[in-house]
């Protein structure tokens, strides 16, 4: 079940209905380990249900989706302690420091406390805040919070790395090192990274992108493969060709409270 050859997510036939609505239809896909997967879409297309999905706060209502080897519906603890999460919505706790941040989530996540200091030290040089680690969260910039973020993600070396919109509104310097750091990261610890993002520049740097639109998947493929299906130099053209509306309409999705959710999930079955 955990070979080194199996992929880092496997959805087959996943349905989700809320009543009458249908929001996920029947998607199937898989993710390669050590792969950076972009799922892009415009709001409504069920992205954000998808995640929910395969982040286990949401059960599906047929078909299945493993995680890190493990069934989302029958294995839930383990798929959480194998992903890490980063989203737009920022949840860090700002009065405390960078540094006792991490602590609580190496705690959480039941980290061995004898590894935690290395663990931090780590992660944080690779984000560039190790100096600013005894400093309060609320006196850094939205760059600066965001690569604590992801270090914090990061901190419990999951398996695969959720990342939903991760550099909305930040500046195009900030967005470009955030992205150095995403591939440092997929490089030197063979993280598997599923991401949203409706900047067309970093859809380019996925390995490959699946659109969705109504529920439903409707292509995916690399980014060069997807510009040559449809004769067209930039993935904006691909986006509209496949969905019929400009990503830059496509609101960004709304997994909002998805850590805070999974915080209390974790604490709640005793980590």
């Amino acid at each position: 079940m955990h070979s080194s050859n199996s992929p880092a997510i496997e959805v087959d036939d996943l349905v989700k209905t809320y009543g009458e609505v249908e929001a996920v239809r029947g998607v199937s896909f898989s993710v390669a380990r050590g792969e950076v997967f972009g799922f892009l879409g415009p709001n409504g297309a069920g992205k954000s249900t998808t995640i929910n999905m395969l982040c286990t706060l949401a059960r599906p209502t047929s078909g299945s989706a493993r995680v890190s080897g493990f069934d989302v519906a029958a294995e839930r603890d383990d798929v959480r302690r194998h992903i890490g999460l980063v989203f737009q919505d920022q949840t860090l706790d700002l009065y405390l420091t960078a540094a006792q941040n991490l602590r609580m989530h190496a705690e959480l996540y039941g980290i061995d406390p004898g590894v935690i200091p290395a663990r931090m030290r780590q992660m944080l040089e690779m984000v560039d805040l190790w100096e600013r680690r005894d400093q309060p969260v609320l006196t850094f910039s939205g760059g600066m919070r965001r690569r604590l973020e992801i270090a914090r993600g990061l901190l419990h070396s999951p398996r695969v790395l959720f990342l939903d919109e991760p550099t909305v509104g930040l500046d195009p310097q900030t967005r470009s090192s955030i992205w150095d750091y995403i591939r440092a990261l997929q490089q030197t610890e063979g993280t598997t990274i599923f991401m949203t993002t409706h900047y067309m520049d970093e859809a380019e740097q996925c390995d490959r992108i699946a659109i969705m639109d109504r529920g439903e998947l409707v292509v995916l493929d690399t980014p060069a493969a997807l510009k040559a299906s449809v004769g067209a130099d930039r993935l904006d053209d691909v986006f509209m060709h496949y969905t019929g509306s400009a990503i830059r309409d496509a609101e960004s999705s709304s997994a909002t409270d998805l850590n805070r959710v999974l915080t209390r999930a974790l604490r709640g079955s005793g980590r």
